[in-house]
């Protein structure tokens, strides 16, 4: 409910555009160059997106009527992971479906509003997934290294206000980013060599000066990939101090297994993430950069679901109460 609203300002604005001739300038399109150029290549690429797409749409639908129907699951833990689950449901929705619609049209064109759309999207859904793990580490942190004041710490007021507070940064940084992109005027090269809006790739076709849009871009990518990495990465370093003092093996591998998902998702969210931004500080192909892109916008929505599915014996009940239950009730 707090998201709508922004993008009313991309539908409104007229960007400013420098065209040879001038003779065009009501209307600017780009050109997303996705992965390949050959026609007989675009329709398994739709096939394997609309797939992936399905699963991430089910997998994560599930874990939220899962949490949802299930009153056991109604904790701090499985509150965040819904909205985890949630976001990671946008996230991929604000890319894949345009792809789609341009596979099966044999286009590659976004209007200048849909990309500032799915630029201010993207960025509100992705800051919101590190915010969340980060805020899922924490609850870790407390539960093992706490837990006997673990129900007063995370109380159903400061999982909320941890929760409001995440949307409300990543709407602000993100809206920001895009009244800024507003103001730049775009030359005659249209073509983004990715297969969405990026902000670091709308930037590189501007005319204009970048030069503050780079800096506050690279300040917030340090701010928002530092200090919550730097909280998860302590709490765990407490969360195993802790652990290694329970004196039973059994003891230890309970108190592990209550945060092995959560440590997985982390694992695959920044390893992935890292893995777009290195590789785009390096002299590989645009190619290269989509793939490596794939793996941390499309395919890890994908997968956190099977993670915490497959490693949570209350998850997997839940889910199959969820999915037996129709069948008793005809």
């Amino acid at each position: 409910m707090f998201i709508f609203p922004f993008p009313v300002l991309f539908l409104s604005y007229r960007p400013i555009i420098h065209m040879e001739p001038l003779n065009r300038t009501h209307s600017l399109e780009f050109l997303l160059l996705r992965f390949s150029e050959k026609l007989e290549q675009e329709m398994p690429l739709f096939g394997l997106f609309l797939s992936i797409y399905v699963v991430t749409v089910i997998g994560n639908l599930l874990i939220m009527l899962a949490i949802g129907s299930n009153s056991h699951l109604h904790t701090p833990m499985y509150f965040f992971l819904s909205n985890l689950s949630f976001v990671d449901l946008c996230l991929v929705s604000t890319i894949v479906p345009k792809m789609l619609e341009n596979i099966m049209m044999h286009s590659k064109a976004i209007s200048y509003a849909g990309c500032l759309a799915q630029m201010y999207f993207f960025m509100v859904f992705t800051c919101m997934d590190n915010l969340l793990l980060t805020v899922m580490a924490y609850d870790r942190f407390v539960a093992i290294c706490h837990p006997l004041h673990y129900v007063s710490i995370m109380s159903t007021q400061l999982c909320g206000l941890l929760v409001l507070l995440s949307w409300i940064v990543s709407l602000l940084i993100s809206l920001l980013h895009s009244m800024m992109a507003m103001h730049l005027s775009f030359c005659k090269d249209h073509n983004i060599p990715h297969f969405f809006c990026d902000l670091s790739q709308v930037l590189k076709l501007s005319c204009s000066d970048t030069f503050i849009n780079n800096i506050l871009m690279y300040f917030a990518t340090s701010l928002l990939g530092i200090v919550p990495l730097t909280g998860i990465l302590f709490s765990y370093s407490q969360i195993c101090s802790s652990i290694l003092r329970v004196p039973s093996p059994e003891g230890k591998y309970k108190a592990f297994s209550t945060c092995g998902s959560h440590l997985c998702v982390v694992s695959l969210f920044y390893g992935t993430a890292f893995g777009v931004y290195l590789s785009s500080s390096t002299a590989h192909s645009s190619w290269k950069n989509s793939i490596t892109s794939v793996m941390y916008t499309v395919i890890t929505p994908m997968l956190n679901p099977f993670i915490y599915s497959l490693r949570n014996k209350e998850i997997k009940d839940a889910l199959r109460r969820l999915t037996i239950r129709p069948t008793f009730s005809q």
